[in-house]
């Protein structure tokens, strides 16, 4: 007869805990003091640039925002004023609050690990990053007189005249007629969330039975509507594509 497999031991882990008080504070301590310093010392050797008091009748060129709203400044040139102001803002800001509740993974509660966050993590990365400084940077160094957009190497010539020839994107691929216009930016912006939500569900269609299909569909709808801004913003600098969808109530 074979014997009986001998009982396992149990193995005691021994995590290693420490206190906030006065560990954790004094490292956040150290770090906010470290960086005062810097900052003091970056301010001290870099001139501030303030120019002269304003003048009304000397508009500056380019007239550019505060820092922290140049992002927006910068996505009124690819969108509609009602879409660059007031929805993709929205969008944002709403999209990074629901994360938490769309994520729902109950491992890790009270603390993010990528292991356990990988898609918290990076669509809170895009949405910052690449939605919101990679604009703001664009708009500070890249954006010069005029509100052409110079590389880092370019001189910022006041005077120089480009011939931006804006194009819709059915008329880009030969498309005359306005209801065609209209029939073909309609499949293209429908298909393209359709298409995405169907290749999304397909590959997380596990997550569906945790997640729920409403949390789902948001979640996937949000992750779409991030990825088409960038799109958007590289068919208007690469190709000069203007709108997606003409309609006579709104443009896309």
């Amino acid at each position: 007869m074979a014997e009986a497999p001998a009982p396992r031991k149990k193995v005691e882990v021994n995590v290693e805990k420490v206190h906030v008080w006065p560990y954790l504070v004094r490292i956040e301590f150290l770090c906010a003091i470290i960086t005062i310093l810097l900052l003091a010392v970056w301010s001290i050797t870099i001139d501030a640039p303030l120019e002269e008091a304003a003048n009304p009748t000397k508009t500056p060129n380019p007239s550019k925002a505060p820092w922290y709203f140049l992002g927006l400044q910068d996505i009124l040139v690819y969108f509609d004023p009602w879409f660059a102001g007031v929805v993709a803002p929205v969008l944002i800001i709403v999209g990074l609050m629901l994360i938490p509740y769309l994520d729902i993974n109950p491992k890790g509660n009270g603390y993010y690990t990528y292991v356990e966050r990988k898609f918290a993590i990076w669509v809170y990365s895009f949405g910052f990053l690449v939605l919101w400084i990679a604009l703001i940077i664009m708009g500070v160094f890249l954006r010069g007189p005029g509100w052409n957009l110079f590389m880092p190497w370019q001189f910022w010539d006041p005077h120089k005249v480009v011939a931006l020839v804006s194009v819709d994107l059915p008329y880009a691929f030969g498309i005359r007629s306005y209801d065609m216009a209209n029939l073909f930016g309609a499949v293209v912006v429908l298909g393209y969330f359709a298409v995405g939500t169907a290749v999304y569900i397909f590959m997380e269609r596990k997550a569906i039975k945790t997640v729920g299909i409403t949390r789902m569909l948001i979640k996937i709808n949000l992750v779409l509507i991030m990825v088409g801004i960038v799109v958007k913003i590289v068919l208007r600098l690469a190709f000069n594509i203007k709108y997606i969808w003409v309609t006579p109530w709104f443009n896309v």
